[in-house]
Formats: C-alpha cells, structure tokens, sequence
C-alpha cells in the first residue's frame, strides 16, 4: 500500500500530467479524472439598507405573488416588518410559511414542499440563516416541476440516501436575504436537512437551485445573538479552509461525460481559491470581535456577512470536504446538548460548532496532502488575517500539528466547547459517528488524503476532547 507521501506525489505526477495534456472528453485517451471546473453563483448585492430594493427587483422578475419563507423569531423582528413593507409598497402578494426547523428534517422540508405545491406562486423570497434558505430552496425545486404530483421526495436527494437525480425543469425565481453571517447559502444550489430515518444530514445539491439573487443587507446581522455569531463563523471558517484544502478539480473522477452531471462540489481550483482565502482573512480579523461585541462593533458584523458569501462562492464550487462530512453525525445524533441563544424546543448542536469541532484533529491529518496550503491557513489565522507566510518556512511534517495547534487556540479564544464530550458524546458513540458519517461522499471524497473507517473513527476519537 502506498504511504501518504508517496500518494500525494503520485497525485500530484497526475494532476502535472493532466495540466500537460488538457483535452475534451472527446480527445481524453483514456483520462478518467476531470479535465475543467465552472464556476457558479447568484448574483448578488451587498449593502447596508439594500433590502429596500427587492420590490424592484421582485418587479423586474416578474413576480407579483410569492412565497415568503422565514422563521418564526425572525417573523417577530422589526427588521421583517421592513421586508413587508417594501413588498406592500410595490402591491406584491405575499404568502408567509414560518414552520420552518432550525436545522431542518425531511420531515421540515415535506411540510414547506407541501405549502408551495398548494400555492400558484411565481416567485419564492428566503429571509433567515442557513435553514430558511435551503427550506425555501428545496420547496422551489419541487414545487416548480411540472411533475410534482409523480416527483418522490428522494429522487434529487444526494446518493447514497437519494437516487440523485439530475434537475432538468426550470425554477421560479428566488430571492435569498440572509440573517446570519454563516452558511452562505444565498450563492450555492444546496439544501441540507437531517434524514430522521438515519440520524444523519444529508441534502440536494444541483446548481439550478441556486437564488436568482442574493441581497446582503448587514442591517440584518447587526443583533445577531453572541453565539449565533460565533456558530455561524465557524461555518464560514470551515468552508473556507475545507475549500482551499480539497482535492485540486482535475484530481477529481470520474469525469462527467455530460456537463449537467459535472458535481456542484468540484475540487479547489484557482478561482475558488481566491474567493476562500479572503473569507479566510476576514474570519481572522473579524470573527472575535464580532462575537464578543454583539451591539458595538458594525464593522465586524458587516465584514463577516461579506465574508460568509465569500467563502459561499468559494465552496459552492470547490466543495468541503472532512470537517462538514463528519459535522452531520454530530448534529444528527444529538441527545440533550441545548446550544446557547438557540430556540429551547428541542436538544441542537447548531451546524457551525459541528463542523468546527473536528477542525483540529481533521487538518492535522489532511496536512500531508498539501502542506503548503496549511501553512498558509496557519499563517493567516496566527497574524490575523495579515501574512499567508508566516510559517511557509517550516518543515512540511510539522504542517499539521502547527495547524491543529493554532485552531485550538483561536477556538479557545472564542469559548467553543471543549470537544464532543462537551457537547454530550463519548467514545462509545464513535461507531455511530462513523456510520452517519459513510454516506457523505459527495464531500468527503474531495479531502485531499485517502482515508478508512479507520482514519475517521481516530479522528472522532481525537476530537473528543479540543484543549
């Protein structure tokens, strides 16, 4: 069996190989691995007060009776009366769903599905974090097909759980404003609920889900909650450095022998990079101060709102990889762990701290892929946000450890719990934490290091306990 080092070099002959003889399909001899990567993403407006412009822009896309996804606190905020407001002003007809779950189910998303095949709408609207807008995303994608009466509810969720159909109908245009600064949602075609059957997270992911436009208001992060901050940070953490740490594209198989089957999720290439990176330097510089100065600090609500759609456009088509893989067990295996500032109705680890709890152990394994790509991580969370070269001078065997250790330490800095036990687990959970995690290959494939059930149940293991 090849060792670690000897794969990455093998890798990284291919991937030299391919970029020598770049060739269609059609010309491939033989290539099996991809040989392009698109990139994708909603059009998207960013300024404090542009929510006062969706009427336009509802106008201009000729919708005049939507559906209006949001959840139930959000409903109460004055900042959703604004939203009313401009839709009244412009005589838009609007329909309210608010029974939206934090941290949607199959049973959540069959509900919201059901509410827009009732309806004739021309238009869908998301206001909320990351559960309203992949809500609003999969009730679109199924209410707008013209064979939603015969269309099972599994045939576009991702295999194995799904057949995983490819979307071939057009959807209504959607609207995504998005209240929290995390999940990026309003510029990826993903929508991730928990399958209840299987304890485990699992989704829809096709690029024609994604939102017409994305408005990014950071009027409406300004009170976001502490921890809400905080959880939701990690999420921007997690995809900027799982994007810049995943397989290169054209390391990627199988080829697609159709474009419409090339993967939402492609492998890190040179314009995702760019996209992540930034993400990267702004949670350096910003995410402390935005949780620690809920009402105060403007600028680092307003930079972290741009940094969760920067590194959106990042992973909407690089793709994560192990952390948010192994992230679906942790929260869909939840037994009595209440997360502060979240509602009290039912026991939830939000998605950001799952993905986030595993970083260390995750990257400290994945280093010796591509060292220089976690040295640079690590110089940019260690200078905050200033120097990508701070460590590139050190030994690339110590690339994972001196990754791990920095993210322990600005983990700690922002009082996340230490580990999974903290968060209700123990060793004994590790089989089941492996399990939900299997079926997550459309992201675990992309780490840039092969890895067992093995690997995966050390991982859990090292990260039962983070200081």
């Amino acid at each position: 069996m090849l060792s670690a080092v000897s794969r990455t070099r093998v890798l990284s002959l291919l991937g030299a190989i391919e970029r020598t003889n770049q060739c269609c399909p059609s010309h491939g001899g033989g290539l099996k691995s991809d040989y392009a990567f698109e990139m994708a993403c909603s059009t998207i407006r960013f300024g404090p007060g542009v929510i006062a412009e969706l009427g336009y822009d509802l106008k201009n896309l000729n919708c005049s009776n939507i559906a209006l996804f949001t959840d139930e606190r959000i409903r109460k905020l004055k900042s959703f009366e604004n939203v009313l407001r401009v839709l009244e002003t412009k005589k838009i007809k609007y329909n309210i769903f608010d029974k939206i779950r934090v941290e949607p189910t199959d049973t959540s998303f069959k509900e919201a599905i059901h509410f827009a095949c009732q309806g004739q709408y021309d238009g869908y609207v998301a206001v909320g974090g990351g559960s309203v807008m992949d809500t609003c995303k999969a009730a679109n994608l199924f209410a707008s097909s013209p064979d939603k009466e015969s269309t099972d509810f599994l045939d576009y969720v991702n295999p194995p759980i799904g057949k995983g159909l490819p979307v071939r109908h057009t959807l209504k245009p959607c609207i995504a404003v998005p209240t929290t600064a995390g999940t990026g949602s309003e510029t990826t075609g993903v929508a991730i609920f928990d399958f209840e059957e299987l304890h485990a997270k699992t989704g829809i992911a096709h690029r024609s889900m994604r939102p017409t436009l994305g408005l990014i208001d950071p009027n409406f992060v300004q009170s976001m909650p502490s921890r809400v901050a905080a959880n939701s940070g990690f999420d921007v953490l997690c995809h900027a450095i799982e994007s810049y740490t995943a397989i290169p594209y054209n390391q990627r198989t199988p080829r697609p022998t159709d474009p419409i089957e090339r993967p939402t999720y492609q492998g890190s290439n040179p314009i995702s990079d760019i996209w992540s990176i930034q993400a990267l330097r702004s949670v350096a510089k910003y995410l402390k101060r935005s949780i620690e100065n809920q009402h105060d600090d403007h600028e680092a609500r307003t930079q972290m709102h741009l940094a969760s759609t920067m590194a959106g456009i990042g992973f909407g088509n690089a793709g994560v990889h192990l952390c948010h893989g192994m992230s679906y067990g942790i929260s869909g295996n939840v037994r009595s762990y209440h997360a502060k500032d979240y509602p009290k109705d039912h026991p939830i680890i939000p998605h950001g701290l799952s993905v986030v709890m595993t970083s260390p152990a995750v990257f400290e394994f994945t280093a010796q892929a591509c060292p220089e790509r976690h040295l640079e991580v690590a110089s940019i969370l260690a200078t905050g946000g200033q120097s990508k070269s701070k460590f590139l001078n050190h030994p690339h065997k110590d690339a994972g450890k001196i990754l791990a250790d920095i993210l322990r330490q600005f983990l700690h800095n922002v009082n996340v719990d230490d580990g999974l036990k903290a968060l209700g687990y123990t060793t004994s959970d590790i089989p089941a934490l492996v399990k939900a995690t299997i079926p997550q290959k459309r992201v675990t494939k992309l780490a840039p290091l092969a890895h067992t059930e093995e690997d995966l149940a050390r991982l859990f293991e090292n990260s039962m306990k983070l200081y």
